[in-house]
């Protein structure tokens, strides 16, 4: 007898359920604390054509970022091959750090690890960051290993998303997921752009880390005994045509910012429609969430997110507090408001959301 397949609704439901636990979370920055006062006046000398739109600086937000390399190197010119050697060992170091302290939290060991799952979008590496990292800590030589480019801003979410689609399909199984992005690094004094200018207010340095298994290998007693956060839902939303709203260009020294200031024109228009399909498909509603964990891109995201969502302040105040004390770390921000969203002692169903080139918008729903 032929076997009859779900319906749409139901196909749709199934791709987006998922069971899995959250073991640890953990960041890492580096050295320099920036202060955006500072970032200002330093930014004036490089943009003297643009100092009058100082506003731009002080409405954002965001009081401190942190830069893997002092502020005079972000103001000199750098090539392709000089970028590349300070962003892999800057990348390599704070991925080391975080991989480190993320799998301790777990109450693992690194051999303890079966996958891999490395996310960037500010730097190029090959052999990837994962091999490379392979030759510095000691994990199995039989992990299997999944290098992620391009997600930008979205990664966090999105490659949180991969690797906890991964997991699911590997029960029992520890994956390990790392992001970072070096934005600071990415900076390029010679190029006069509104977009330079305005990605100089926004952008920080920074790496995350969670540590993820399959809850479907526990039995009901030992998740009772020992409750976890959990990844319960994912899905994302792709717009055609919209390549122009957030990238990179290929310059000759560097990457050059694509930024444009219709993203939260479209966000105003498109995301809730979006939001909706994807609850749909997951069988839920805005009222069943708590809180909501979005990468706080700039003010003007949140903003605006409150304003479609018709949210209090109060429950997205993670993604705010991120924003105001690291900046946006493109990837990495979104794991550093789940992070402090476990450490305020957040409980109830969290809705995660991250915009991303495409243009598109990833979701993760997680019990905290």
């Amino acid at each position: 007898m032929q076997r009859r397949l779900p319906d749409t609704a139901a196909r749709g439901e199934l791709r987006c359920r998922l069971d899995v636990d959250i073991l640890s979370v953990a960041t890492a920055l580096p050295q320099h604390m920036v202060e955006q006062v500072e970032a200002l006046e330093r930014a004036k000398t490089v943009f003297p054509h643009l100092a009058r739109m100082e506003a731009l600086y002080s409405n954002t937000g965001i009081d401190t970022r942190y830069s893997c390399e002092p502020y005079q190197w972000c103001q000199e010119a750098h090539g392709w091959e000089e970028r590349t050697a300070v962003y892999q060992r800057h990348a390599l170091a704070l991925l080391e750090e975080v991989a480190v302290k993320a799998v301790a939290a777990a109450g693992l060991a690194l051999d303890d690890i079966d996958m891999l799952v490395v996310n960037t979008i500010t730097g190029l590496a090959i052999p990837s960051l994962d091999a490379r990292l392979m030759n510095r800590l000691p994990f199995r030589k039989t992990v299997e290993r999944l290098p992620i480019f391009g997600f930008g801003c979205g990664g966090g979410v999105a490659g949180l998303a991969c690797a906890a689609r991964l997991a699911q399909g590997m029960p029992g199984a520890n994956v390990l997921f790392l992001t970072v992005d070096l934005c600071s690094l990415c900076a390029r004094p010679n190029d006069p752009s509104l977009a330079m200018f305005v990605s100089a207010a926004l952008f920080g340095d920074g790496a995350a880390a969670v540590v993820l298994r399959s809850a479907s290998g526990r039995g009901d007693a030992a998740a009772k005994d020992c409750p976890r956060p959990r990844i319960r839902a994912v899905g994302e939303h792709f717009w055609q045509h919209t390549e122009h709203i957030m990238g990179w260009d290929i310059k000759a020294d560097g990457f050059g910012v694509v930024l444009s200031p219709e993203l939260p024109g479209l966000m105003r228009r498109e995301l809730r429609p979006a939001l909706d399909a994807f609850l749909d498909r997951s069988a839920l509603t805005l009222r069943d969430f708590a809180g909501f964990l979005f990468h706080p891109g700039s003010r003007r995201i949140l903003e605006t997110a409150e304003e479609i969502l018709a949210i209090d302040r109060a429950q997205i105040a993670h993604s705010w507090a991120v924003l105001r004390d690291y900046g946006n770390m493109s990837s990495v921000t979104v794991l550093f408001v789940l992070e402090q969203a476990l450490k305020a002692g957040a409980h109830g169903r969290h809705l995660m959301v991250a915009f991303g080139p495409g243009f598109s918008a990833y979701f993760a729903v997680a019990d905290l």
